[in-house]
Protein backbone atom coordinates (compact mmCIF):
# COMPACT_ATOMS: atom_id res chain seq x y z
CA UNK A 1 0.00 0.00 0.00
CA UNK A 2 1.50 3.41 -0.97
CA UNK A 3 -0.03 5.02 2.45
CA UNK A 4 -0.24 4.49 5.66
CA UNK A 5 -3.81 4.61 7.16
CA UNK A 6 -4.50 6.91 10.46
CA UNK A 7 -7.05 7.01 12.60
CA UNK A 8 -9.02 9.69 12.73
CA UNK A 9 -8.90 10.15 9.22
CA UNK A 10 -7.38 13.15 7.90
CA UNK A 11 -8.09 15.90 5.56
CA UNK A 12 -8.43 14.48 1.99
CA UNK A 13 -5.57 16.79 1.05
CA UNK A 14 -2.70 15.67 4.11
CA UNK A 15 -3.54 12.31 2.93
CA UNK A 16 -2.86 12.88 -0.53
CA UNK A 17 0.41 15.11 0.04
CA UNK A 18 1.45 12.21 2.78
CA UNK A 19 1.20 9.25 -0.04
CA UNK A 20 4.41 8.22 -1.59
CA UNK A 21 2.87 8.49 -4.75
CA UNK A 22 4.61 5.70 -7.79
CA UNK A 23 5.97 7.06 -11.44
CA UNK A 24 3.30 6.49 -13.91
CA UNK A 25 5.28 4.52 -15.92
CA UNK A 26 5.43 2.34 -13.52
CA UNK A 27 1.46 2.04 -13.32
CA UNK A 28 1.53 1.66 -16.86
CA UNK A 29 4.17 -0.72 -17.23
CA UNK A 30 1.70 -3.05 -14.86
CA UNK A 31 -1.08 -2.98 -17.39
CA UNK A 32 1.06 -3.44 -20.64
CA UNK A 33 1.98 0.27 -21.06
CA UNK A 34 5.64 1.05 -22.43
CA UNK A 35 6.89 4.89 -22.35
CA UNK A 36 6.08 4.90 -26.40
CA UNK A 37 2.46 4.81 -25.55
CA UNK A 38 2.81 7.86 -23.36
CA UNK A 39 2.67 11.46 -23.69
CA UNK A 40 4.21 12.52 -20.48
CA UNK A 41 2.97 15.71 -18.24
CA UNK A 42 5.81 15.25 -15.29
CA UNK A 43 5.94 12.14 -13.40
CA UNK A 44 2.92 11.47 -11.89
CA UNK A 45 0.14 11.80 -14.43
CA UNK A 46 0.29 11.04 -18.87
CA UNK A 47 -1.59 10.56 -21.87
CA UNK A 48 -2.21 7.33 -23.30
CA UNK A 49 -2.11 7.51 -27.21
CA UNK A 50 -5.48 6.14 -28.95
CA UNK A 51 -2.90 3.80 -30.74
CA UNK A 52 -3.05 1.64 -27.46
CA UNK A 53 -6.45 0.66 -28.20
CA UNK A 54 -5.51 -1.19 -31.80
CA UNK A 55 -2.06 -2.83 -29.89
CA UNK A 56 -4.50 -4.22 -27.32
CA UNK A 57 -7.23 -5.29 -29.40
CA UNK A 58 -6.55 -8.81 -29.09
CA UNK A 59 -7.03 -9.49 -25.28
CA UNK A 60 -10.65 -10.29 -24.11
CA UNK A 61 -12.81 -7.11 -22.33
CA UNK A 62 -12.52 -6.65 -18.31
CA UNK A 63 -15.85 -6.89 -15.99
CA UNK A 64 -17.60 -3.63 -17.01
CA UNK A 65 -19.00 -1.62 -13.85
CA UNK A 66 -21.09 0.98 -13.69
CA UNK A 67 -21.35 3.07 -10.37
CA UNK A 68 -24.26 5.18 -9.66
CA UNK A 69 -26.56 6.37 -6.68
CA UNK A 70 -29.96 7.43 -5.77
CA UNK A 71 -30.95 10.89 -5.38
CA UNK A 72 -28.36 12.72 -3.13
CA UNK A 73 -28.23 15.31 -1.22
CA UNK A 74 -26.52 18.89 -2.23
CA UNK A 75 -23.25 17.32 -0.35
CA UNK A 76 -23.34 14.48 -2.78
CA UNK A 77 -23.29 10.98 -1.24
CA UNK A 78 -19.72 9.37 -1.99
CA UNK A 79 -20.27 7.99 -5.64
CA UNK A 80 -16.58 8.68 -7.17
CA UNK A 81 -15.16 7.42 -3.31
CA UNK A 82 -17.07 4.33 -3.68
CA UNK A 83 -15.67 4.24 -7.45
CA UNK A 84 -12.17 4.64 -6.16
CA UNK A 85 -12.48 2.45 -3.22
CA UNK A 86 -14.26 -0.62 -5.09
CA UNK A 87 -11.70 -0.45 -7.54
CA UNK A 88 -8.79 -0.73 -4.55
CA UNK A 89 -10.55 -2.85 -3.10
CA UNK A 90 -10.51 -5.30 -6.42
CA UNK A 91 -6.92 -4.85 -5.75
CA UNK A 92 -7.12 -5.91 -2.03
CA UNK A 93 -8.54 -9.22 -3.49
CA UNK A 94 -5.94 -9.78 -5.57
CA UNK A 95 -7.81 -8.89 -8.82
CA UNK A 96 -6.14 -5.97 -11.60
CA UNK A 97 -8.62 -3.85 -11.71
CA UNK A 98 -8.85 -0.06 -13.10
CA UNK A 99 -11.01 3.28 -12.88
CA UNK A 100 -12.42 5.49 -15.35
CA UNK A 101 -13.49 8.73 -13.44
CA UNK A 102 -14.84 12.05 -15.21
CA UNK A 103 -12.11 15.43 -14.99
CA UNK A 104 -13.99 17.89 -11.96
CA UNK A 105 -15.05 21.91 -13.40
CA UNK A 106 -12.49 24.25 -11.23
CA UNK A 107 -16.17 25.95 -10.40
CA UNK A 108 -17.29 23.16 -7.63
CA UNK A 109 -13.72 22.51 -6.55
CA UNK A 110 -13.72 26.51 -5.37
CA UNK A 111 -17.22 26.61 -4.46
CA UNK A 112 -18.95 24.89 -2.30
CA UNK A 113 -19.05 20.77 -3.08
CA UNK A 114 -15.00 20.95 -3.29
CA UNK A 115 -13.08 18.70 -5.08
CA UNK A 116 -13.90 15.19 -6.83
CA UNK A 117 -10.62 12.92 -6.83
CA UNK A 118 -12.83 10.87 -3.68
CA UNK A 119 -12.02 10.83 -0.19
CA UNK A 120 -10.63 9.97 2.74
CA UNK A 121 -8.43 6.74 1.72
CA UNK A 122 -10.30 6.42 -1.36
CA UNK A 123 -9.00 9.17 -3.43
CA UNK A 124 -6.57 9.72 -6.70
CA UNK A 125 -3.62 10.87 -6.69
CA UNK A 126 -1.73 13.22 -7.43
CA UNK A 127 -5.08 14.85 -5.64
CA UNK A 128 -4.49 18.60 -6.47
CA UNK A 129 -2.98 17.85 -9.98
CA UNK A 130 -6.57 15.94 -10.24
CA UNK A 131 -8.55 19.08 -9.13
CA UNK A 132 -7.02 21.72 -10.65
CA UNK A 133 -5.41 22.14 -14.31
CA UNK A 134 -4.61 18.58 -14.70
CA UNK A 135 -3.17 18.39 -17.97
CA UNK A 136 -4.64 21.20 -19.96
CA UNK A 137 -7.80 19.56 -21.40
CA UNK A 138 -10.61 22.08 -19.86
CA UNK A 139 -8.54 25.06 -21.38
CA UNK A 140 -8.27 23.24 -24.45
CA UNK A 141 -11.41 23.45 -24.48
CA UNK A 142 -12.66 26.71 -22.94
CA UNK A 143 -10.18 28.28 -26.04
CA UNK A 144 -11.46 26.08 -28.70
CA UNK A 145 -15.38 26.95 -27.46
CA UNK A 146 -14.35 30.51 -27.53
CA UNK A 147 -12.79 30.93 -30.94
CA UNK A 148 -15.89 29.47 -32.21
CA UNK A 149 -17.61 32.97 -30.42
CA UNK A 150 -15.27 34.72 -31.83
CA UNK A 151 -15.97 33.68 -34.84
CA UNK A 152 -19.55 34.12 -34.78
CA UNK A 153 -19.51 37.89 -33.70
CA UNK A 154 -16.64 38.69 -36.25
CA UNK A 155 -18.58 37.37 -39.13
CA UNK A 156 -21.88 38.98 -37.99
CA UNK A 157 -20.20 42.29 -38.00
CA UNK A 158 -17.95 41.73 -41.12
CA UNK A 159 -21.57 41.00 -42.96
CA UNK A 160 -23.02 43.76 -42.15
CA UNK A 161 -20.06 45.85 -43.40
CA UNK A 162 -19.16 43.87 -46.86
CA UNK A 163 -20.99 42.85 -49.74
CA UNK A 164 -21.93 39.23 -51.29
CA UNK A 165 -19.56 39.79 -54.15
CA UNK A 166 -16.57 40.77 -51.41
CA UNK A 167 -16.98 37.20 -49.94
CA UNK A 168 -17.06 35.34 -53.12
CA UNK A 169 -13.58 37.02 -53.92
CA UNK A 170 -12.62 35.53 -50.87
CA UNK A 171 -13.88 32.27 -51.47
CA UNK A 172 -16.64 32.54 -49.12
CA UNK A 173 -20.21 32.85 -48.96
CA UNK A 174 -22.31 35.37 -46.56
CA UNK A 175 -23.99 33.05 -44.12
CA UNK A 176 -26.77 35.42 -43.06
CA UNK A 177 -26.25 34.22 -39.36
CA UNK A 178 -29.64 35.70 -37.53
CA UNK A 179 -28.24 36.60 -34.16
CA UNK A 180 -31.50 36.52 -32.21
CA UNK A 181 -30.91 32.29 -33.06
CA UNK A 182 -27.35 32.02 -31.52
CA UNK A 183 -26.67 29.49 -28.80
CA UNK A 184 -23.55 29.47 -28.62
CA UNK A 185 -22.41 31.20 -25.65
CA UNK A 186 -18.79 32.08 -24.33
CA UNK A 187 -17.63 29.92 -21.54
CA UNK A 188 -14.93 29.93 -18.43
CA UNK A 189 -14.15 27.35 -16.16
CA UNK A 190 -15.53 29.01 -13.12
CA UNK A 191 -19.01 29.38 -10.98
CA UNK A 192 -19.69 33.23 -11.80
CA UNK A 193 -23.34 34.01 -12.01
CA UNK A 194 -22.77 37.82 -13.13
CA UNK A 195 -21.71 36.67 -16.56
CA UNK A 196 -24.87 34.37 -16.79
CA UNK A 197 -26.44 37.54 -19.20
CA UNK A 198 -23.66 39.64 -20.83
CA UNK A 199 -23.68 42.35 -23.39
CA UNK A 200 -21.36 42.10 -26.27
CA UNK A 201 -20.35 44.95 -28.62
CA UNK A 202 -20.41 47.70 -26.32
CA UNK A 203 -18.55 50.75 -27.96
CA UNK A 204 -17.86 51.67 -31.09
CA UNK A 205 -19.06 50.42 -34.34
CA UNK A 206 -15.74 48.58 -34.70
CA UNK A 207 -16.09 46.64 -31.66
CA UNK A 208 -18.38 44.26 -32.93
CA UNK A 209 -22.26 43.39 -33.33
CA UNK A 210 -24.20 44.75 -30.19
CA UNK A 211 -26.06 41.63 -28.71
CA UNK A 212 -27.21 39.85 -25.49
CA UNK A 213 -25.71 36.70 -24.89
CA UNK A 214 -23.79 34.44 -22.20
CA UNK A 215 -21.52 32.87 -20.65
CA UNK A 216 -22.06 29.40 -19.12
CA UNK A 217 -19.07 27.07 -17.68
CA UNK A 218 -16.77 25.27 -19.59
CA UNK A 219 -18.44 21.45 -18.80
CA UNK A 220 -21.70 22.53 -20.16
CA UNK A 221 -19.75 23.34 -23.44
CA UNK A 222 -20.97 21.17 -26.49
CA UNK A 223 -17.22 20.35 -26.85
CA UNK A 224 -16.84 18.54 -23.30
CA UNK A 225 -19.92 16.27 -24.62
CA UNK A 226 -18.21 15.73 -27.56
CA UNK A 227 -14.77 15.38 -25.87
CA UNK A 228 -16.59 12.50 -23.80
CA UNK A 229 -18.22 10.74 -26.67
CA UNK A 230 -15.98 10.98 -29.63
CA UNK A 231 -14.26 7.40 -30.44
CA UNK A 232 -11.60 8.69 -32.63
CA UNK A 233 -9.68 12.07 -33.58
CA UNK A 234 -11.39 11.68 -37.08
CA UNK A 235 -14.62 11.23 -35.24
CA UNK A 236 -14.42 14.37 -33.08
CA UNK A 237 -13.32 16.33 -35.93
CA UNK A 238 -16.55 14.81 -37.70
CA UNK A 239 -18.56 15.84 -34.45
CA UNK A 240 -17.35 19.08 -34.12
CA UNK A 241 -18.20 20.15 -37.09
CA UNK A 242 -21.94 18.98 -36.97
CA UNK A 243 -22.41 21.53 -34.28
CA UNK A 244 -25.66 24.06 -34.73
CA UNK A 245 -24.54 27.86 -33.48
CA UNK A 246 -27.78 28.84 -35.39
CA UNK A 247 -29.85 29.60 -38.09
CA UNK A 248 -29.85 31.85 -41.62
CA UNK A 249 -32.23 34.84 -41.18
CA UNK A 250 -32.04 34.49 -45.36
CA UNK A 251 -34.78 32.18 -46.18
CA UNK A 252 -38.16 31.30 -44.77
CA UNK A 253 -37.73 28.27 -43.50
CA UNK A 254 -34.94 28.43 -40.70
CA UNK A 255 -31.60 26.47 -42.14
CA UNK A 256 -28.96 25.50 -39.47
CA UNK A 257 -25.32 26.87 -39.36
CA UNK A 258 -22.96 25.05 -38.29
CA UNK A 259 -19.08 25.23 -37.11
CA UNK A 260 -18.41 23.92 -40.68
CA UNK A 261 -20.29 26.40 -42.34
CA UNK A 262 -18.32 29.26 -40.18
CA UNK A 263 -15.02 27.49 -41.04
CA UNK A 264 -14.14 27.00 -37.33
CA UNK A 265 -14.53 23.37 -37.03
CA UNK A 266 -10.88 22.29 -37.94
CA UNK A 267 -9.12 25.26 -35.79
CA UNK A 268 -11.55 23.97 -32.63
CA UNK A 269 -10.12 20.17 -33.49
CA UNK A 270 -6.37 21.11 -33.73
CA UNK A 271 -7.30 23.21 -30.28
CA UNK A 272 -8.58 19.71 -28.85
CA UNK A 273 -6.39 17.32 -29.99
CA UNK A 274 -4.14 16.50 -27.73
CA UNK A 275 -7.54 16.52 -25.27
CA UNK A 276 -9.09 13.49 -26.52
CA UNK A 277 -5.82 11.29 -25.54
CA UNK A 278 -6.79 10.01 -21.96
CA UNK A 279 -5.27 11.30 -18.38
CA UNK A 280 -3.61 8.12 -16.56
CA UNK A 281 -3.32 8.62 -12.88
CA UNK A 282 -3.70 6.25 -9.94
CA UNK A 283 -5.42 5.54 -6.65
CA UNK A 284 -3.71 5.71 -3.10
CA UNK A 285 -3.36 1.59 -3.58
CA UNK A 286 -1.68 2.23 -6.93
CA UNK A 287 -4.53 0.96 -9.36
CA UNK A 288 -4.16 2.78 -12.49
CA UNK A 289 -7.03 5.28 -13.01
CA UNK A 290 -8.11 7.23 -15.93
CA UNK A 291 -9.50 10.73 -15.83
CA UNK A 292 -10.96 11.88 -19.21
CA UNK A 293 -13.60 14.80 -19.78
CA UNK A 294 -15.76 15.70 -17.39
CA UNK A 295 -19.44 16.64 -19.05
CA UNK A 296 -21.91 17.38 -16.31
CA UNK A 297 -25.18 14.94 -15.77
CA UNK A 298 -27.72 17.50 -15.09
CA UNK A 299 -27.34 19.37 -18.28
CA UNK A 300 -25.18 16.81 -20.25
CA UNK A 301 -24.51 12.90 -20.20
CA UNK A 302 -22.70 13.24 -16.97
CA UNK A 303 -20.04 10.18 -18.09
CA UNK A 304 -16.39 10.04 -18.42
CA UNK A 305 -15.30 9.34 -22.16
CA UNK A 306 -16.18 6.10 -24.38
CA UNK A 307 -12.30 6.57 -25.46
CA UNK A 308 -11.24 5.90 -22.01
CA UNK A 309 -13.70 3.03 -21.26
CA UNK A 310 -12.28 1.44 -24.70
CA UNK A 311 -9.29 1.36 -23.86
CA UNK A 312 -9.28 0.58 -20.12
CA UNK A 313 -11.65 -2.43 -20.77
CA UNK A 314 -8.44 -4.03 -22.36
CA UNK A 315 -5.85 -3.95 -19.82
CA UNK A 316 -7.54 -4.91 -16.73
CA UNK A 317 -9.50 -7.74 -15.47
CA UNK A 318 -12.46 -5.15 -13.79
CA UNK A 319 -13.07 -1.74 -14.97
CA UNK A 320 -15.35 0.70 -12.93
CA UNK A 321 -16.78 3.65 -13.97
CA UNK A 322 -19.36 6.65 -12.62
CA UNK A 323 -21.93 8.11 -13.53
CA UNK A 324 -23.16 11.53 -12.80
CA UNK A 325 -25.40 11.81 -9.75
CA UNK A 326 -28.02 9.31 -9.39
CA UNK A 327 -29.89 6.39 -12.06
CA UNK A 328 -32.15 8.62 -12.83
CA UNK A 329 -29.44 10.68 -14.61
CA UNK A 330 -26.57 9.84 -15.31
CA UNK A 331 -26.56 5.76 -15.27
CA UNK A 332 -29.61 6.19 -17.08
CA UNK A 333 -27.33 8.14 -20.18
CA UNK A 334 -24.39 6.03 -19.27
CA UNK A 335 -27.17 3.18 -21.06
CA UNK A 336 -28.61 5.02 -23.38
CA UNK A 337 -26.29 7.36 -24.67
CA UNK A 338 -22.64 6.30 -23.68
CA UNK A 339 -23.21 2.59 -24.64
CA UNK A 340 -24.36 3.18 -27.75
CA UNK A 341 -21.44 5.23 -28.90
CA UNK A 342 -19.03 3.17 -27.06
CA UNK A 343 -20.70 -0.60 -28.05
CA UNK A 344 -19.54 -1.83 -24.62
CA UNK A 345 -21.87 -4.14 -22.60
CA UNK A 346 -21.88 -3.42 -18.71
CA UNK A 347 -21.63 -6.28 -16.52
CA UNK A 348 -23.28 -5.02 -13.25
CA UNK A 349 -24.58 -1.82 -11.40
CA UNK A 350 -23.26 -0.25 -7.99
CA UNK A 351 -26.15 1.79 -6.23
CA UNK A 352 -24.66 4.08 -4.01
CA UNK A 353 -27.33 4.68 -0.87
CA UNK A 354 -26.45 6.78 2.48
CA UNK A 355 -28.42 6.69 5.73
CA UNK A 356 -28.19 10.53 5.05
CA UNK A 357 -29.59 10.75 2.12
CA UNK A 358 -32.48 8.38 3.07
CA UNK A 359 -33.48 9.79 6.00
CA UNK A 360 -33.54 12.97 3.73
CA UNK A 361 -35.95 11.33 1.17
CA UNK A 362 -37.99 10.10 4.52
CA UNK A 363 -39.22 13.30 5.49
CA UNK A 364 -35.77 14.83 7.30
CA UNK A 365 -35.39 18.22 7.67
CA UNK A 366 -33.60 20.23 4.62
CA UNK A 367 -29.70 19.89 3.88
CA UNK A 368 -28.32 22.93 2.83
CA UNK A 369 -24.80 23.15 1.98
CA UNK A 370 -22.74 24.94 4.42
CA UNK A 371 -24.77 24.94 7.51
CA UNK A 372 -24.84 21.75 10.20
CA UNK A 373 -26.61 19.02 9.82
CA UNK A 374 -30.00 18.96 12.10
CA UNK A 375 -30.00 16.55 14.49
CA UNK A 376 -31.72 13.99 12.38
CA UNK A 377 -28.62 13.02 10.18
CA UNK A 378 -26.54 12.44 13.51
CA UNK A 379 -28.70 10.30 16.09
CA UNK A 380 -30.48 7.34 15.12
CA UNK A 381 -33.76 7.17 13.52
CA UNK A 382 -34.96 4.13 11.93
CA UNK A 383 -38.59 5.64 10.88
CA UNK A 384 -36.72 8.06 8.58
CA UNK A 385 -35.13 5.92 6.89
CA UNK A 386 -37.23 3.26 6.61
CA UNK A 387 -39.38 5.78 4.97
CA UNK A 388 -36.62 6.68 2.84
CA UNK A 389 -36.03 3.41 1.16
CA UNK A 390 -38.53 4.25 -1.07
CA UNK A 391 -36.24 6.29 -3.15
CA UNK A 392 -33.60 3.36 -3.37
CA UNK A 393 -36.07 1.27 -4.28
CA UNK A 394 -37.22 3.30 -7.22
CA UNK A 395 -33.51 3.10 -8.04
CA UNK A 396 -32.68 -0.16 -8.00
CA UNK A 397 -36.36 -0.79 -10.56
CA UNK A 398 -34.65 1.56 -12.61
CA UNK A 399 -31.33 -0.17 -12.93
CA UNK A 400 -33.42 -3.42 -13.44
CA UNK A 401 -35.08 -2.10 -16.68
CA UNK A 402 -32.12 -2.31 -18.42
CA UNK A 403 -31.37 -6.20 -17.36
CA UNK A 404 -28.29 -5.34 -15.37
CA UNK A 405 -27.38 -7.15 -11.92
CA UNK A 406 -27.88 -4.37 -9.06
CA UNK A 407 -25.64 -3.81 -5.98
CA UNK A 408 -26.24 -1.70 -2.82
CA UNK A 409 -22.81 0.08 -1.81
CA UNK A 410 -24.30 1.36 1.57
CA UNK A 411 -21.66 3.65 1.83
CA UNK A 412 -20.47 3.97 5.87
CA UNK A 413 -20.59 6.79 7.15
CA UNK A 414 -19.30 7.44 11.09
CA UNK A 415 -22.98 8.35 12.25
CA UNK A 416 -24.60 5.60 11.11
CA UNK A 417 -26.03 2.96 13.14
CA UNK A 418 -25.77 -0.97 12.43
CA UNK A 419 -29.44 -1.38 12.91
CA UNK A 420 -29.72 1.69 9.87
CA UNK A 421 -27.58 -0.40 7.80
CA UNK A 422 -29.62 -3.51 8.50
CA UNK A 423 -32.74 -1.61 7.98
CA UNK A 424 -31.42 -0.29 4.06
CA UNK A 425 -30.12 -3.56 3.23
CA UNK A 426 -33.50 -5.89 4.21
CA UNK A 427 -35.41 -3.01 1.58
CA UNK A 428 -32.46 -3.22 -0.71
CA UNK A 429 -33.49 -7.18 -0.79
CA UNK A 430 -36.46 -7.05 -0.90
CA UNK A 431 -36.52 -4.82 -4.07
CA UNK A 432 -34.36 -7.15 -5.46
CA UNK A 433 -30.83 -6.24 -5.70
CA UNK A 434 -28.15 -9.08 -5.95
CA UNK A 435 -26.63 -7.75 -2.89
CA UNK A 436 -26.55 -4.94 -0.16
CA UNK A 437 -23.01 -4.27 1.34
CA UNK A 438 -22.03 -2.01 4.26
CA UNK A 439 -18.68 -0.32 2.50
CA UNK A 440 -15.65 1.68 4.85
CA UNK A 441 -13.55 2.46 1.81
CA UNK A 442 -13.26 6.21 3.15
CA UNK A 443 -11.71 5.20 6.69
CA UNK A 444 -10.44 1.87 5.40
CA UNK A 445 -9.66 2.12 1.63
CA UNK A 446 -9.53 -0.99 -0.53
CA UNK A 447 -9.56 -3.44 2.78
CA UNK A 448 -13.00 -1.56 4.26
CA UNK A 449 -14.63 -2.31 0.57
CA UNK A 450 -13.35 -5.55 0.28
CA UNK A 451 -17.01 -7.23 1.16
CA UNK A 452 -18.08 -4.90 -1.73
CA UNK A 453 -16.19 -6.11 -4.15
CA UNK A 454 -16.35 -10.02 -3.39
CA UNK A 455 -20.36 -8.92 -3.87
CA UNK A 456 -19.94 -7.32 -7.08
CA UNK A 457 -17.38 -10.57 -8.88
CA UNK A 458 -20.36 -12.64 -7.95
CA UNK A 459 -22.50 -10.19 -9.67
CA UNK A 460 -20.65 -9.73 -13.11
CA UNK A 461 -21.07 -13.56 -13.07
CA UNK A 462 -24.49 -13.55 -13.01
CA UNK A 463 -26.56 -13.80 -16.51
CA UNK A 464 -27.81 -10.21 -17.83
CA UNK A 465 -29.74 -9.21 -20.21
CA UNK A 466 -28.87 -5.97 -21.31
CA UNK A 467 -31.12 -3.15 -23.51
CA UNK A 468 -31.49 -0.10 -24.17
CA UNK A 469 -35.03 1.46 -22.51
CA UNK A 470 -35.87 3.19 -25.86
CA UNK A 471 -34.67 2.61 -29.60
CA UNK A 472 -33.58 5.81 -30.89
CA UNK A 473 -35.72 5.52 -34.22
CA UNK A 474 -39.21 6.14 -32.24
CA UNK A 475 -40.06 9.73 -32.19
CA UNK A 476 -39.12 12.58 -30.17
CA UNK A 477 -42.27 12.38 -27.97
CA UNK A 478 -42.15 8.59 -27.68
CA UNK A 479 -38.80 8.77 -25.91
CA UNK A 480 -39.00 11.54 -23.84
CA UNK A 481 -42.24 10.02 -22.43
CA UNK A 482 -40.52 6.70 -22.11
CA UNK A 483 -38.10 8.50 -19.98
CA UNK A 484 -40.86 10.44 -18.00
CA UNK A 485 -42.78 6.80 -17.26
CA UNK A 486 -40.27 4.59 -16.44
CA UNK A 487 -37.55 6.72 -14.99
CA UNK A 488 -39.34 9.68 -13.11
CA UNK A 489 -42.36 8.01 -12.54
CA UNK A 490 -44.46 10.70 -14.19
CA UNK A 491 -48.37 10.41 -15.03
CA UNK A 492 -47.57 12.58 -18.36
CA UNK A 493 -45.76 15.37 -20.03
CA UNK A 494 -46.57 18.51 -20.72
CA UNK A 495 -45.09 20.23 -23.54
CA UNK A 496 -44.75 23.78 -23.95
CA UNK A 497 -45.59 25.54 -27.26
CA UNK A 498 -42.00 26.45 -28.07
CA UNK A 499 -40.69 22.42 -27.07
CA UNK A 500 -43.90 22.00 -29.70
CA UNK A 501 -42.42 23.97 -32.36
CA UNK A 502 -38.87 22.45 -31.94
CA UNK A 503 -40.21 19.09 -31.87
CA UNK A 504 -41.17 19.95 -35.45
CA UNK A 505 -38.16 21.88 -36.51
CA UNK A 506 -35.73 18.85 -35.11
CA UNK A 507 -38.15 16.22 -36.95
CA UNK A 508 -38.03 18.32 -40.23
CA UNK A 509 -34.28 18.51 -40.10
CA UNK A 510 -33.33 14.74 -39.31
CA UNK A 511 -32.04 15.34 -35.88
CA UNK A 512 -34.85 13.34 -34.59
CA UNK A 513 -32.88 9.82 -34.69
CA UNK A 514 -30.94 10.67 -31.58
CA UNK A 515 -30.56 10.01 -27.78
CA UNK A 516 -32.61 12.04 -25.49
CA UNK A 517 -30.10 13.69 -22.80
CA UNK A 518 -32.82 15.00 -20.28
CA UNK A 519 -32.26 18.54 -18.95
CA UNK A 520 -33.67 18.19 -14.95
CA UNK A 521 -32.33 18.92 -11.50
CA UNK A 522 -30.61 15.95 -9.96
CA UNK A 523 -32.18 16.41 -6.44
CA UNK A 524 -35.40 15.01 -7.15
CA UNK A 525 -36.92 11.65 -9.64
CA UNK A 526 -39.12 14.28 -10.75
CA UNK A 527 -38.26 17.73 -12.28
CA UNK A 528 -39.02 19.43 -8.74
CA UNK A 529 -35.72 19.32 -6.64
CA UNK A 530 -38.56 20.39 -3.97
CA UNK A 531 -39.98 17.04 -4.62
CA UNK A 532 -38.35 13.95 -2.48
CA UNK A 533 -38.53 10.30 -1.94
CA UNK A 534 -40.38 9.44 -4.82
CA UNK A 535 -42.80 11.72 -6.76
CA UNK A 536 -46.60 10.00 -8.16
CA UNK A 537 -49.08 11.77 -9.43
CA UNK A 538 -47.35 14.44 -11.46
CA UNK A 539 -47.03 15.57 -14.96
CA UNK A 540 -43.23 16.29 -16.01
CA UNK A 541 -43.06 19.52 -18.26
CA UNK A 542 -41.09 19.67 -20.74
CA UNK A 543 -40.29 23.97 -21.66
CA UNK A 544 -37.86 23.75 -24.19
CA UNK A 545 -35.71 21.25 -26.49
CA UNK A 546 -32.37 21.99 -27.36
CA UNK A 547 -30.02 20.09 -30.07
CA UNK A 548 -26.48 18.96 -29.76
CA UNK A 549 -25.86 17.76 -33.14
CA UNK A 550 -22.46 17.15 -32.90
CA UNK A 551 -22.62 15.32 -29.54
CA UNK A 552 -25.16 13.54 -31.24
CA UNK A 553 -28.28 13.88 -28.61
CA UNK A 554 -31.21 16.21 -27.87
CA UNK A 555 -31.78 17.57 -24.66
CA UNK A 556 -35.17 18.69 -23.48
CA UNK A 557 -34.91 21.00 -20.52
CA UNK A 558 -37.25 20.47 -17.78
CA UNK A 559 -37.58 23.01 -15.02
CA UNK A 560 -34.99 25.47 -14.59
CA UNK A 561 -31.48 23.70 -14.98
CA UNK A 562 -28.50 26.65 -14.90
CA UNK A 563 -25.42 26.71 -17.03
CA UNK A 564 -23.78 28.56 -15.55
CA UNK A 565 -23.52 28.21 -11.08
CA UNK A 566 -23.40 30.54 -9.03
CA UNK A 567 -20.73 30.44 -5.75
CA UNK A 568 -22.15 30.75 -2.11
CA UNK A 569 -21.67 32.74 0.37
CA UNK A 570 -19.73 30.84 1.74
CA UNK A 571 -17.33 29.42 -1.37
CA UNK A 572 -14.39 26.66 -0.73
CA UNK A 573 -11.81 28.94 -2.19
CA UNK A 574 -11.65 30.61 1.61
CA UNK A 575 -10.06 27.40 2.96
CA UNK A 576 -7.93 27.01 -0.17
CA UNK A 577 -3.66 28.84 0.39
CA UNK A 578 -0.33 27.69 0.54
CA UNK A 579 1.67 26.95 3.23
CA UNK A 580 5.48 26.27 3.08
CA UNK A 581 4.83 25.73 -0.43
CA UNK A 582 2.08 23.46 0.06
CA UNK A 583 -1.48 23.28 -1.02
CA UNK A 584 -3.71 23.45 2.19
CA UNK A 585 -7.90 23.63 2.42
CA UNK A 586 -8.74 21.69 -0.70
CA UNK A 587 -10.75 18.70 -0.28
Amino acid sequence: MAVKRIKPVPADIDIAQATEVRPIQEIAEAVGLTEADLELYGRYKAKVHLDVRDKLKDRPNAKYIDVTAITPTPLGEGKTTTTIGLTQAMGYLGHKAMAAIRQPSMGPTFGIKGGAAGGGYSQIVPMQDFNLHLTGDIHAISVAHNLCAAAIDARIYHESRWSDSFFERKGLRKLHIDPYSVSWNRVVDMNDRALRNVLVGLGDLADGPLRQTGFDITVASELMAILALATSLEDMRERIGRIVIGTDDSVRDPAPITTEDLGVAGAMTVLMMDAIMPNLLQTLEEQPAFVHAGPFANIAHGNSSVIADQLGIKMTDFLVTESGFGADIGMEKFFDIKCRASGLVPNAVVLVATVRALKMHGGGPRVIPGRDLDQAYIEENLDLVRAGNENLKAHIAIAQKFGIPVVVAINAFPTDTDAEWAVVHDAAMEAGAYDAVVAQHWADGGEGAADLAEAVVRATEEPSDFRFLYDIDQPIKEKIETLAREVYGADGVDYSPEAEAKIKLYSDLGYDKMPICMAKTHLSLSHDPALKGVPRGYTFPIRDIRASAGAGFLYPLAGEVRTMPGLPSTPNFLNIDLEDGKIVGLS
